[in-house]
Formats: C-alpha cells, sequence, structure tokens
C-alpha cells in the first residue's frame, strides 16, 4: 500500500473527519485563500469510520480559524489543534446559535434584498433538524437550502 507522506506542521490545525469533497468548500467559507499560510488539501483519503474523508492541513495563527463557520457547515469535523508540532487540543464544534454572512437569505422580499449592506444573520431554530432561520424574515434555511 502506498502512503502518501503530507509533512506535519508545527502551528495550526488539521480539520479531520470532513465528508468526501467538502474540503475545497470549507476552504473558501474559512476564507483560507485570503491568508498568507500553507494549506494541504487531502481529498478522498481512506476511512475505517467513514469509508473515504477528506482533511485540511492548515498552518498558521490557531485564532484565525472561525469555528462557527466550520460548525454551520458540519459539526462532526474533529478539529486538532497543533502547537510545537503535537495536538494539543481537540475542538468539538457545537452548532452556533447564530451566523452571519455564511448564508443568503432567498426571500425576495426580506429587507436584506434591498438594503444590500445589511449583514445576512440566521439564527437556530431547530437545534435537532439543524434549521436556521433570518434574523429579519424568519425565512427557513435547513443544510440543504444553504448556499455551500
Amino acid at each position: 500500500m502506498n502512503m502518501l507522506n503530507v509533512g506535519k506542521i508545527e502551528e495550526g490545525f488539521v480539520l479531520d473527519h470532513i465528508k468526501a469533497g467538502k474540503s475545497l468548500s470549507i476552504y473558501h467559507h474559512l476564507q483560507l485563500d485570503k491568508l498568507d499560510c500553507t494549506v494541504a488539501i487531502i481529498k478522498n483519503a481512506r476511512s475505517n469510520k467513514m469509508g473515504k474523508k477528506d482533511i485540511l492541513k492548515v498552518e498558521c495563527d490557531i485564532n484565525t480559524l472561525n469555528l462557527d463557520v466550520l460548525a454551520f457547515i458540519d459539526h462532526n469535523i474533529t478539529v486538532n489543534v497543533i502547537k510545537d508540532g503535537k495536538i494539543v487540543d481537540k475542538k468539538e464544534l457545537i452548532l452556533p446559535k447564530e451566523i452571519r454572512n455564511v448564508i443568503k437569505c432567498r426571500n425576495p422580499r426580506c429587507i436584506t434584498s434591498i438594503e444590500q449592506e445589511l449583514p445576512h444573520i440566521f439564527v437556530l431554530a431547530d437545534e435537532k433538524k439543524e434549521i436556521y432561520r433570518c434574523k429579519y424574515c424568519e425565512e427557513k434555511a435547513g443544510k440543504s437550502a444553504s448556499a455551500w
């Protein structure tokens, strides 16, 4: 069996157990393309737990990661915090109570359609079903309806 060797990072985080094929979407939503840091994207890695998975390794200041965005996208992702080349913490993701500017309201009558500068704010309405509603007009945005 051939092993892919991706060098270890000194400081940053490793996002593990990403659903296969979702790493690029997460890369863009975390705005890693705008940061000056080293990023390794591993797609379709073998996983005993998931069959296939994606992994993101990001070498940067650990405070740059927006855990709310990540939790909204998939709260089952494992976040390993790396310092001095070792895992020092594993962060558990919980659904954020509120998210800003991750998804856009699709209601054409919503104030966000008219007032372009308003932030798109969604509030967690149903934790079990993972449903968010627009703060302004109550429009529903479940995971399937989201823009990601």
